[in-house]
């Protein structure tokens, strides 16, 4: 077992890339709509010729650019964190991981930047088509540079297309594409863009509201929640497809994960859906951590057998089977999986022994043998379990994923209704009247960021102890430095991330009650 873990630096390490993550994506997933919301009504302009849409077009870019600016900061000092606080885990891992960032930093970035100052500046200085091309082009470099960032992302929930070199003591790519295609990544990329989009419609529907509630701009305010209304619907209707079958890959690949969004702790064959549910505390343990209970709970039977294996009676495994084993479902305990996990560190230990004392002939059978598919399928895929000391340190804050989860899944039918609402007051032209409505969507800004924060909790801190899924915990991960620097830099950022939150709300809420230019 791993010694001499400074549990305080790994606190502080994880702490700090939370706190930057999280304010990161307060910008990110408004820049990802709102590009297409942009191009969209800059296309109406073109095609009609008509200068409404071109003041519209042009009062949502300002709040485009105030956005677009921030999140590039915040997401620079993202990738950086890598390299100064988890080196152990680049190390391990940086030639596969470093591939998608870099394309990204090249590719998708260096796209969407050259075009943005033509998107901005370029407006009677090339001609129409070119600026609109230049609009589109922004919102498809945007949404590119998600593309490849959640490629790594996925990477690390599901580590495919890899080989390990023993002589580096590092893992390679050996299949790029099967890292593009990882379906993790699939699912993760449409999910995440297409709740971006969800995000950014609620935003200019909210936005448009206040000006109906102000009675100003009303042209404006109209026909924004007409564009956002529709683009928003479509959005989240694919939100909700996507997210279907985004759990259908978790429970795949991340076992452990989805028994507990639907805090499952005993496997069934008609497992039902959980729509609501309250959790208390049974009294019982798996080890240190406690069971939990539904006090309270409404679901849909045999739903989610259904969606996990097709089945009605298809059978889900809960908690204490991903713990304790259940060799008739072909479920390994954890206690085995360490097992094996220590043997595969074991024979890389004695390789790298061997290597050190120049014993060539035996490298050279440990290196074949580590190379071979049997133990690559038998051992190295549990290689993460051998840091472990129990069982149970596998299983996440259940509360915490459970609570994320639905919360996320209700808020995201409640926009669905608000996009219907919106589209159908729209056409039978009584939004001014249903002020009830108008708040709501107003209010309902908020939430919707609240949304896109607990999808994140629930991806990150449902895969919690891993950093690489069975590879890797995000214990062994941390650099080797002082848990008192992570800590100073934490708060420094944590007050710099709050001031440029601080100073983007009041320059947006500015520029909102100023409105277009007339």
């Amino acid at each position: 077992m791993i010694e001499n873990v400074d549990l305080s630096l790994v606190n502080w390490s994880r702490g700090q890339f939370a706190l930057t993550a999280i304010y990161h994506w307060l910008f990110v997933p408004l820049t990802l709509g709102l590009s297409f919301i942009l191009a969209f009504m800059e296309t109406i302009y073109v095609r009609t010729g008509d200068e409404v849409w071109k003041k519209i077009t042009k009062f949502w870019m300002t709040l485009f650019g105030i956005n677009f600016a921030i999140g590039v900061a915040t997401g620079i000092i993202l990738e950086f964190e890598f390299g100064t606080n988890w080196s152990n885990y680049s190390w391990f891992v940086g030639d596969i991981f470093g591939a998608p960032l870099a394309i990204e930093g090249i590719l998708a970035f260096f796209l969407e930047s050259t075009f943005v100052a033509v998107m901005f500046f370029g407006w009677n200085k090339v001609s129409k088509k070119f600026h609109l091309a230049s609009t589109w082009l922004v919102a498809i470099g945007a949404n590119l540079s998600a593309l490849w960032i959640l490629v790594a992302n996925a990477w690390m929930e599901n580590p495919v297309g890899m080989v390990f070199n023993p002589a580096t003591a590092r893992n390679e790519m050996n299949s790029f594409l099967d890292v593009v295609l990882n379906p993790v990544a699939v699912d993760k990329f449409t999910h995440t863009v297409t709740s971006g989009f969800v995000l950014a419609s609620v935003f200019v529907i909210g936005i448009s509201s206040w000006f109906l509630i102000r009675r100003r701009d009303e042209v404006l305010a109209k026909k924004s929640i007409l564009i956002a209304g529709i683009f928003g619907l479509v959005s989240s209707l694919l939100v909700a497809f996507t997210g279907d079958t985004s759990a259908r890959t978790i429970a795949k690949v991340q076992p452990v994960k989805f028994a507990a969004m639907e805090a499952l702790y005993e496997g069934r064959s008609d497992a039902g859906l959980t729509v609501i549910g309250v959790l208390t505390d049974s009294g019982e343990r798996i080890g240190e951590k406690k069971v939990h209970d539904m006090k309270m709970k409404i679901e849909v039977p045999e739903l989610l057998s259904i969606m996990t294996t097709g089945k009605d009676e298809g059978y889900v495994p809960g908690i204490r089977d991903l713990v304790n084993g259940n060799p008739e479902r072909g479920i390994l305990s954890v206690s085995e999986m360490m097992e094996r996990g220590t043997h595969a560190r074991q024979v890389l230990t004695d390789y790298k022994m061997a290597k050190e004392i120049g014993d060539t002939e035996t490298m050279s059978q440990l290196a074949a043998r580590i190379m071979g598919s049997d133990f690559t399928e038998n051992y190295f895929k549990y290689f993460g379990y051998s840091y472990f000391e129990h069982p149970w340190q596998v299983i996440p804050s259940v509360p915490l994923i459970f609570y994320s989860f639905h919360i996320m899944v209700g808020l995201g039918f409640f926009f669905i209704l608000l996009f219907i609402l919106a589209i159908s007051f729209h056409r039978r032209m009584t939004l001014e009247k249903n002020r009830w409505f108008l708040w709501t969507a107003l209010f309902s800004v908020p939430l919707v960021y609240l949304a896109s924060e607990l999808g994140w909790i629930v991806t990150e801190m449902g895969r919690q102890p891993w950093i690489i899924q069975n590879l890797m915990p995000v214990k062994v991960a941390v650099s080797n430095i002082s848990a008192g620097a992570v800590q100073t830099t934490f708060w420094l950022f944590a007050i710099l991330f709050t001031a440029l939150l601080i100073a983007e709300l009041s320059i947006m809420v500015k520029q909102v009650k100023t409105g277009p230019k007339h």
